[in-house]
């Protein structure tokens, strides 16, 4: 049977901590965690796995001085350490599940999983398949 997650590959117990709100940016738009981490240069779903795999008062700690750097969201000025406590509270437990457990250990070590591999085939597959497709058609007019 395949993979379900092959089109998903990240664990869905981090949905409900990446897709949380920080607050609404200078233009009034809504900001989550995830665009947070992202917008800090960190991978958000890495950065989801080290925070659980800290247990929560670290993980606050964490939150705390990502949020104290981000500077898109005013109200964070003054409320980054009531934002990370509440967020802190979105991780899942540290009790992980295979999905966490091998996102954590690929973020210890910075080696992507199979399924990385497997889309960077497919991908170098797709871009020789595509150079053959316009090479082929030219070469004969």
């Amino acid at each position: 049977m395949a993979n379900p997650n092959v089109l998903n590959p990240h664990p869905p117990e981090f949905e409900r901590f990446l897709y949380a709100s920080v607050g609404e940016d200078r233009n009034g738009s809504v900001v989550t965690v995830l665009s947070t981490l992202a917008r800090l240069g960190l991978d958000p779903w890495q950065e989801a796995a080290e925070l659980v795999t800290l247990g929560r008062d670290a993980a606050r700690s964490r939150l705390e001085t990502l949020l104290a750097r981000f500077r898109d969201v005013p109200k964070l000025t003054s409320d980054h350490r009531r934002v990370a406590q509440d967020l802190s509270q979105l991780l899942p437990e540290s009790r992980t599940s295979g999905s966490l457990k091998r996102v954590a250990s690929t973020a210890a070590d910075g080696r992507p999983g199979k399924n990385g591999v497997i889309w960077a085939m497919l991908t170098i597959i797709f871009l020789l398949f595509q150079i053959f497709m316009i090479g082929g058609t030219g070469a004969g007019e």
